[in-house]
C-alpha cells in the first residue's frame, strides 16, 4: 500500500468498528499487543490505495469511509468486484501480493499493521487467527449472495438490497438494532452503483425514482436517501429477512 499522510488516531477504547473488527474479542493485553504494530493511514476520495500485484507488507481494517476492490481486464475494461466498508479487512496473510485494486471513494481511514508482525501475532493470539477465519468465511457467503443478486433479482431488489447493506453497515456503528425512521448518507455515487450492480446510470436513477413515489425511500438530494420504514426496503429487496449481502 501507499504511504499517504496519517490520520488522527482514535483509541481502542473508542474505535467505531470495535464490536465487529478483527480485534471484537481481544482483550486488553492482547489489544496492546496490537497497538504496539499499527498505525493509521488516511485517503482522500479517489486516491488509489494500493494496485493488484503491489507487494503486500501492510494489512488493514477500514475505520471509517468506503473503498472499491476492482480487477481489470485484458480489453482494458476494470469491473467493480466489492465494495470495502467500515470493520472490512485488506489484504490476506500468507500472501505476498494483492489481487485487485484498491481505491477511496470517500475520505478513509485505515488501522494498519505489518504484515509479517501481524502473522506472527496471528500464531500467538489463536481467537485473533479464529477471527480472521469467520470473517473471510462471511465474506465467502456475502460473495455467494452477490452472485444470486448480480445474476437474479431485479434491477428495484439490486438497487434496494444495497440500500439495506449500506444501511447495516454505516447507521448502527454499535451494532444495535436501527430505529424505524433512518437517514442514510449514501457513500458511493450513482455511477459506481451502477458499475457495482451491472446497471446503467439510467436504470439506477429510474430504481430510486419508483422507490420514491411508492413511498419505501425519500430523496434528499443525490447523495441522501431516507427510510422511513426499513421493513418496507427490505421486503423490496426480495430478501427472507437478513437485510441482503454483506460484501
Amino acid at each position: 500500500m501507499m504511504a499517504h499522510s496519517l490520520a488522527t488516531a482514535p483509541t481502542c477504547s473508542n474505535c467505531p468498528i470495535r464490536h465487529r473488527a478483527l480485534c471484537a474479542r481481544c482483550d486488553d493485553d492482547e489489544l496492546e499487543d496490537l497497538n504496539r504494530i499499527k498505525f493509521y493511514r488516511t485517503y482522500k476520495a479517489g486516491q488509489t490505495i494500493a494496485m493488484r500485484g503491489d507487494a503486500l507488507d501492510v494489512v488493514a481494517s477500514v475505520v471509517s469511509g468506503t473503498a472499491t476492490l476492482e480487477r481489470g481486464i485484458e480489453d482494458g475494461r476494470t469491473q467493480m468486484v466489492g465494495l470495502l466498508l467500515p470493520s472490512d479487512f485488506i489484504g490476506r496473510p500468507g500472501r505476498t501480493t494483492l489481487q485487485y485494486d484498491v481505491t477511496a471513494v470517500s475520505e478513509l481511514t485505515l488501522c494498519c499493521f505489518a504484515r509479517k508482525p501481524f502473522e506472527a501475532l496471528l500464531i500467538q493470539i489463536p481467537h485473533l487467527q479464529e477471527r480472521l477465519l469467520e470473517m473471510a468465511l462471511d465474506e465467502l457467503d456475502a460473495a455467494r449472495d452477490w452472485m444470486l443478486l448480480l445474476g437474479r433479482k431485479t434491477a428495484r431488489e439490486k438497487i434496494a438490497s444495497l440500500l439495506m447493506l449500506m444501511a447495516k453497515r454505516t447507521m448502527n456503528p454499535d451494532g444495535e438494532a436501527m430505529g424505524t425512521t433512518s437517514r442514510l448518507e449514501l457513500p458511493i455515487s450513482r455511477e459506481t452503483m451502477a458499475n457495482f450492480l451491472g446497471l446503467t446510470i439510467e436504470t439506477v436513477s429510474r430504481q430510486f425514482t419508483g422507490l420514491r413515489k411508492d413511498g419505501v425511500i425519500g430523496l434528499d438530494g443525490n447523495r441522501v436517501v431516507l427510510i422511513p420504514d426499513l421493513q418496507d426496503l427490505l421486503v423490496e429487496s426480495g430478501d427472507d429477512g437478513d437485510g441482503g449481502p454483506l460484501i
